[in-house]
């Protein structure tokens, strides 16, 4: 199985502690967030994840300490985009990120971290001429240590427009613009472009449109085939990717993007993450008296002959 932590939160970058505790003890407790009273405990095993998928937008405070899940395989997704603190207002300069993903590169190898260059959106300060120069300046400095950059255009959710009310759809013009330009710096410097969620209409361009998080991807960053006995469920019609079994929590990022799509707002984040206790099997609070506890039904996608062989290296 696949076990991700962060399409509702980043635990990197604000959990850390709270996260190398888990694995310690070897399982984490997750709310549905649709129904709280719900819980389910995933044992965090090697033998039974096959990965670990990590979304963040600064991996520094774990790189330390990577040696602790040194025995899971592992997928990094990092966010480095070109915005300034007016919309991203408590993520660290890029200039850090960049040295922090350059840094991870070299631990987990070139193929399990993925350089994410999203939302995109337009304004008079973030141009089309803007992204291109920026995005080719940007893809120079990490092409060497990622092999993919996935970029995907602003979707203008309700919390979004509440938010972030300034934030226009990119028109098609426009994005043809973007993805062509992408593209051609992408080629030239080896790094493959993908989208997501964006349908096939950039394919045209060398844009690899199948998706980010897909089960190529996966296969591609643990060097071993996913046996995924039937269709997984999808999180979106379109998707192809496997975002499953997530042990974050909504509401509760603390970067304070303005584009955000799993913050309300940022005095709920600020104070669902006041109740955030490291030493808690659950990442926001504890046991409650109605909670109704199961086991999650874990087993591995790769066979034990291949985790095995994989282990002796």
């Amino acid at each position: 199985m696949i076990i991700n932590t962060g399409n509702r939160t980043d635990i990197p970058a604000f959990y850390s502690r709270w996260f190398f505790n888990r694995i310690k003890d070897g399982y984490v407790f997750v709310r549905n967030p649709y129904n709280p009273q719900q819980v389910t405990r995933y044992l965090l095993d090697p033998q039974l994840v096959d990965c670990l998928c990590f979304c963040t937008k600064n991996p520094e405070p774990m790189i330390k300490r990577l040696e602790e899940i040194r025995a899971f395989h592992q997928l990094w997704f990092v966010t480095i985009t070109p915005y300034g603190r007016e919309i991203e207002p408590h993520v660290p300069e890029k200039s850090q990120v960049m040295e922090s993903f350059k840094a991870l590169s070299k631990i987990v190898g070139k193929h399990s971290i993925v350089w994410r260059y999203d939302p995109i959106f337009i304004s008079p300060r973030y141009s089309i001429e803007f992204h291109c120069e920026t995005f080719a300046q940007m893809a120079k400095e990490l092409h060497e240590y990622t092999d993919t950059c996935i970029i995907s255009f602003l979707d203008r959710y309700a919390k979004t427009k509440r938010n972030f009310p300034e934030g226009k759809d990119v028109s098609k013009c426009q994005q043809e613009t973007l993805c062509q330009s992408f593209a051609w710096t992408g080629h030239r410097l080896g790094l493959r472009i993908k989208t997501c969620c964006e349908g096939n209409k950039w394919g045209k361009y060398g844009i690899d449109t199948s998706g980010c998080m897909t089960r190529a991807v996966v296969e591609k960053a643990i060097n071993m085939p996913l046996d995924l006995m039937g269709n997984l469920p999808r999180a979106r019609k379109e998707c192809e990717c496997l975002l499953g079994n997530d042990i974050g929590v909504y509401n509760t990022c603390s970067h304070g993007c303005l584009y955000c799509y799993a913050n309300y707002d940022k005095k709920t984040a600020a104070e669902n993450s006041k109740h955030h206790d490291p030493a808690s099997p659950f990442l926001i609070g504890g046991h409650e008296p109605y909670d109704e506890i199961r086991d999650a039904r874990q087993s591995p996608f790769c066979s034990g002959q291949q985790q095995l062989e994989m282990a002796l290296l």
